[in-house]
């Protein structure tokens, strides 16, 4: 008889990613099948070292024309040796969406059936949950199972050869990407807010705090689309219509945001400081964010010097984003700190810093403790920023 487990990622530390490996694990593994609705390259980096041994062994089934399914997420499967099949419904309201892990050995199987897709939101940050099954295939009962599993996805590619049909090489992929059926990764969403305000949001939630360690992805260049999206709501008082950015690069990525990020007094007497340093956050380690700001996602405006300090000035536009909500455009005060013979330098922290200035007032509230904000440059005005936190 089958032994079970429930996996109740989020809500508990357990992970969908040491689960995966628990499936991966069996003895003289014969088979394996993986079946998901999303791929994407943290997804396959996460477990790759577990499959590799038996890549040849593994067919992998994933949904496409779905936005999120990736070029580089298939391509690292590929690499790997797996057997990848696309499953393309034709129509973007219909989603392959079985999330399904199976082993099969010799005399034993495991699977995982539940919602977690190949991604690092479904293995790690996403509260996501699974059944496990341990199955004895010296058992009728269970042989049967699996073997009608196998079978089912073993028949699919010749009962829908036009909509699944396996990969053979990057030109498929390269054809797949440039007909919109996969995503590119190296062009990341930008963010989508439906309503605008002109006063802080009166919503009170602050970000969950879940058992799970969340891991952090890589910052890449935003997808060409409107920023702006006014579904609902309506223009800013005192705020221009401003032409939405188009052409964003994720140029920055925070750690958790801290009560001094947001400039929330922690106790009586302490002062705000009115802005946020820029330091590290999630830049790759190769990148010095002493220098990166002033040279790299700033060097296109036009810097002052000050006359008494080591200090450079700049003044560039920044359209607010904050939980979905638009708040408009503001004119920002960005500081660059020139002397690398200071304390501050020497011990590697921020040399630059950005005033909130008028934007104090929506940044400073508790609900965004914890949360991450993230800079985007306009590629084709790069006087223009977009500010989100979420």
């Amino acid at each position: 008889m089958a032994s079970k487990d429930f996996i109740f990622q989020g809500f508990t530390t357990r992970n969908h990613i040491d689960a995966i490996r628990h499936v991966i694990e069996i003895p003289d593994i014969e088979e394996i099948v993986l079946s998901v609705a999303f791929i994407n390259e943290d997804g396959v980096r996460l477990i790759e070292n577990n499959l590799r041994p038996f890549a040849s062994k593994t067919k992998v089934f994933s949904g496409i024309r779905n936005d999120i399914t990736s070029r580089q997420g298939l391509a690292r499967l590929l690499e790997l040796g797996v057997s990848v099949y696309v499953v393309d419904t034709g129509a973007r309201g219909v989603i392959f969406h079985p999330k399904l892990y199976l082993s099969r050995g010799a005399q034993h199987a495991r699977l995982l059936v539940g919602s977690a897709n190949l991604t690092l939101g479904g293995l790690n940050n996403n509260i996501e949950a699974s059944l496990a099954l341990d199955l004895n295939l010296d058992e009728q009962s269970d042989r049967e199972f699996v073997s009608e599993i196998q079978e089912q996805f073993t028949e699919l590619p010749g009962r829908y050869p036009e909509h699944i049909f396996i990969i053979r090489g990057a030109l498929e992929l390269d054809r797949l990407q440039n007909s919109g059926r996969l995503l590119d990764e190296a062009e990341t969403l930008p963010p989508r807010p439906a309503v605008t305000a002109s006063r802080p949001s009166n919503d009170p939630i602050s970000r969950i705090r879940l058992d799970v360690i969340p891991l952090s992805r890589a910052s890449r260049r935003a997808r060409s689309e409107p920023v702006i999206r006014r579904a609902v709501g309506h223009v800013p008082q005192g705020q221009p219509q401003t032409q939405a950015a188009t052409n964003l690069e994720l140029v920055w990525q925070s750690k958790a945001l801290t009560e001094r990020d947001l400039n929330i007094p922690h106790e009586r007497g302490t002062h705000a400081t009115g802005s946020i340093n820029l330091d590290k956050g999630l830049l790759d380690e190769a990148i010095d964010h002493r220098h990166y700001f002033r040279d790299a996602a700033f060097a296109h405006l036009q810097w002052t010097p000050r006359a008494t300090v080591s200090v450079e000035e700049a003044e560039a536009r920044f359209q607010l984003i904050i939980k979905g909500i638009y708040y408009g455009e503001f004119p920002l005060q960005i500081r660059h700190s020139t002397d690398t013979n200071s304390r501050t330098y020497q011990q590697r922290n921020a040399m630059t810093r950005l005033s909130w200035g008028p934007i104090r007032e929506y940044v400073s509230r508790p609900d965004l403790i914890g949360r991450t904000l993230s800079l985007y440059r306009d590629e084709a005005d790069q006087g223009r920023f977009v500010l989100e936190i979420d």
